[in-house]
C-alpha cells in the first residue's frame, strides 16, 4: 500500500485528525485527541503503529511476517505493519478500523456514543 492511499485510509475514520507531534518523520494519526495510528518511513521501509487487542495483536504476527511488536509502543497493545509486503489492503484497512475502535471504546460515554452513531452512518451510506 502507497503512503497516500495509508493516509486516505486512516483520514476516513470518524474525527480522525493528523498531526507531528513527535517531528516530521512521526505522522501521527488521532480520533478525539487518542493516537490510533502512526506513520513513519524508517529505512527506507513504510510502517504504521496500529493500536490492536493484545490477545489478536499476537495472532496477526504469527500469521502476517509484515506484523511485528509495535515499534517504541507498548509491545502488548499496538502492532507495526510494514507495508511493502503481501499484506492485502483489505486486512490493512481492517487493522485501521480496530485500532481506531480501541481507541474509541476507552472515551467518554457521550463522545464514543457521537463517534459510535458517525461510524453507524457511515457503513449506511455505502
Amino acid at each position: 500500500m502507497k503512503r497516500s492511499a495509508l493516509e486516505t485510509l486512516l483520514l476516513s475514520q470518524p474525527h480522525a485528525q493528523e498531526s507531528y507531534p513527535f517531528g516530521e518523520q512521526w505522522q501521527v494519526f488521532k480520533a478525539k485527541g487518542k493516537i490510533f495510528a502512526i506513520v513513519a518511513e524508517r529505512e527506507k521501509r513504510l510502517s504504521v503503529n496500529l493500536k490492536c487487542d493484545p490477545i489478536e495483536a499476537q495472532m496477526l504476527r504469527d500469521i502476517f511476517p509484515e506484523v511485528t511488536a509495535g515499534y517504541h509502543m507498548n509491545k502488548r497493545h499496538w502492532n507495526t505493519v510494514h507495508l511493502d509486503g503481501e499484506l492485502p489492503p483489505g486486512e490493512i484497512a481492517r487493522m485501521v478500523e480496530h485500532s481506531w475502535q480501541q481507541v474509541i471504546r476507552k472515551l467518554k460515554k457521550t463522545d464514543r456514543q457521537q463517534l459510535t452513531l458517525l461510524t453507524a452512518r457511515r457503513k449506511d451510506q455505502l
